[in-house]
């Protein structure tokens, strides 16, 4: 049986949110976003996890405690770089595969990461992307998949063909990479792009130009998807797990 670890990025300042915290610490029916993931994470049994914080990331090191590490990205140079500030957990790790998630996306499940991890070590993956079919993936990035259902690339909403954008496989922002392969592909990126950021997918196309498997899981469980970026969205994520609250 394989040993996982878990980097959670958390840096997001939510400024839209108008409130003096972190945007995983908003709650979701009364309880901040981050404990509905590391309460997924700890349900699939990975071992080990470490919250990448940023602004106000204090109050996210009193509230989650002994639950993780904690390691901070005092300059917010993209997801690449968020993964980079972790590097000394990684490199102390024994963990065979490292899961990469978000913060803010309080649905996403132990059902989904369990799954995807099964899949990512059967295909030998160096990389498997978690995303969701979508009934409506409009806004979001598509997966382009390969005929073996291969991960070949993200396209974004604006960037898409008309058949393109008839895919509703859309990126959750949730990885799985072999340890060994996350950490030689980091320290491959650079910032030779329109945002001058460190990009995590480039991490992918990195580890495809060596000849590695990069693979897809697409979920049941179409909310992983879903976070907040203002009190709009957040109110809608509260209606959302009200509903799931009732089926159950």
């Amino acid at each position: 049986m394989s040993k996982n670890c878990a980097v959670v990025l958390a840096a997001g300042e939510g400024k839209r949110m108008k409130a003096n915290k972190p945007k995983p610490m908003m709650e979701v029916l009364g309880r901040p976003m981050i404990d509905w993931v590391l309460d997924a994470v700890e349900q699939s049994d990975v071992e080990e996890k470490i919250l990448v914080v940023g602004a106000y990331g204090e109050q996210l090191e009193d509230y989650v405690g002994d639950r993780a590490a904690i390691c901070w990205q005092r300059e917010r140079l993209g997801t690449g770089h968020a993964v980079m500030m972790a590097l000394d957990f990684l490199n102390a790790s024994d963990a065979d595969n490292v899961l990469i998630l978000n913060g803010d996306a309080p649905f996403m499940d132990a059902e989904t990461i369990a799954a995807s991890l099964a899949l990512h070590e059967a295909r030998q993956n160096a990389v498997t992307v978690i995303c969701a079919a979508l009934d409506d993936p409009t806004g979001y990035g598509r997966i382009i998949q390969g005929a073996d259902g291969s991960f070949e690339r993200i396209v974004e909403q604006k960037d898409a063909t008309e058949e393109e954008l008839r895919i509703r496989n859309v990126n959750s922002g949730a990885y799985w990479f072999r340890r060994n392969e996350l950490i030689a592909s980091l320290g491959q990126l650079t910032t030779e792009n329109a945002a001058h950021e460190y990009y995590l997918t480039d991490t992918i196309y990195i580890l495809k130009q060596e000849g590695k498997n990069a693979g897809v899981f697409v979920t049941e469980n179409a909310d992983v998807v879903l976070g907040a970026n203002d009190r709009e969205q957040l109110a809608a994520l509260n209606d959302i797990a009200a509903r799931k609250l009732q089926k159950d």
